[in-house]
């Protein structure tokens, strides 16, 4: 199963991932957790020039994370699902629709064929959005801002671009109310995934 969690810097992906792979290893299964970007050599270069490099043009940042998706769905993903993983991603590419297609007013359609397109239109069976404001996000962040957690205009765009997201694919993406407990989401989570 391809499972991917999505929301705003800050919202308790990453947190929610351990806990969930840290459940499937206790029960036996084989589990790939990865990032975006980043999980190949390729991706975690790109990374740093998404996150700590200069300033670049909106298509050019949607065509850096579609480069490094590309690689990560090619050399870990695909290949994970087809020995029977489970796949455990913090974020894919409805991180792209909200920041880039809302946030960055490139259009959710435009960045979605160019997601599609570049991972052999590879969808995840369930995507579990982290939901929390941009102002509670930034008050739980405890380092430096990266280059894209610092604009707080984009993290306000890209919450919103979550809910369009949300409201067009309703059957895959299960909205969570992350301002409680970690540990109570993560139950949640796998009520959802039948492993209550």
């Amino acid at each position: 199963m391809f499972v991917t969690f999505e929301g705003i810097d800050g919202s308790g992906k990453t947190t929610q991932v351990e806990l969930l792979r840290a459940e499937l290893e206790r029960r036996g299964r084989e589990v790939l957790a990865t990032r975006e970007p980043g999980g190949t050599e390729l991706g975690e270069g790109i990374r740093q020039l998404l996150l700590h490099g200069v300033d670049m043009t909106p298509w050019a940042e949607a065509a850096l994370f579609a480069a490094a998706r590309a690689e990560l769905v090619a050399e870990q993903i695909r290949p994970a699902l087809e020995r029977g993983a489970w796949v455990l991603s913090d974020r894919y590419f409805d991180s792209s629709l909200a920041y880039q297609g809302v946030g960055r007013d490139l259009g959710l359609d435009d960045v979605l064929q160019l997601n599609l397109a570049v991972t052999g239109a590879l969808w995840p069976d369930r995507t579990f959005l982290l939901a929390l404001g941009a102002g509670d996000a930034t008050r739980r962040r405890d380092r430096e801002p990266d280059r894209l957690e610092g604009e707080l205009g984009l993290q306000a765009l890209a919450e919103g671009g979550y809910e369009q997201v949300a409201a067009r694919f309703p059957d895959r993406i299960v909205e969570l109310d992350a301002t409680r407990p970690p540990a109570e989401i993560a139950e949640e989570i796998r009520g959802h995934l039948g492993l209550s």
